[in-house]
């Protein structure tokens, strides 16, 4: 099923919370890397009234994503598909809407912190590595840093 694409609702906060960390717990993290990043992964009904969390739904939520903007630089904060859609095209979908919303809002370029485990697929999409960042999480921790020019 091809999903569509809205802003997130504030009731939805549980539901995505719960995607987002079984769609980062399925890159292989054990229970303690999921405790200690817990706080950064859980997304309050607060969050959703920004209006800039993304979700692409069929039955049911397939993924979500984080697109902010700070003059023409955007930045993609969070970015996860539901492990049982993995694979089947969601996240490349997810990607065409962010990439259209971004243009939208004249953005030049985007930016992101990727999990080690997606930087292939962040590359397959035009993704380029520029650096490391510090992870929100993990003391010590950094995370490969990707741009996107649109």
């Amino acid at each position: 099923m091809t999903p569509g694409f809205r802003r997130a609702r504030p009731e939805e906060a549980e539901a995505l919370t719960a995607l987002i960390y079984a769609s980062k717990q399925s890159n292989g993290y054990d229970d303690a890397f999921m405790r200690a990043c817990a706080a950064e992964l859980r997304v309050r009904p607060e969050d959703i009234a920004a209006g800039n969390i993304w979700v692409a739904k069929g039955h049911d939520l397939m993924g979500c994503a984080t697109l902010s903007c700070s003059g023409t630089v955007g930045n993609i904060s969070a970015f996860f598909v539901d492990p049982a859609h993995k694979r089947r095209g969601v996240g490349r979908l997810l990607w065409d809407h962010l990439r259209k919303e971004a243009r939208a809002q004249g953005m030049i370029y985007l930016r992101l912190d990727a999990d080690p485990a997606a930087v292939s697929f962040y590359r397959a999409m035009g993704w380029r590595v520029t650096g490391q960042s510090p992870s929100g999480s993990i003391p010590g921790r950094t995370l490969p840093l990707m741009e996107y020019r649109l």
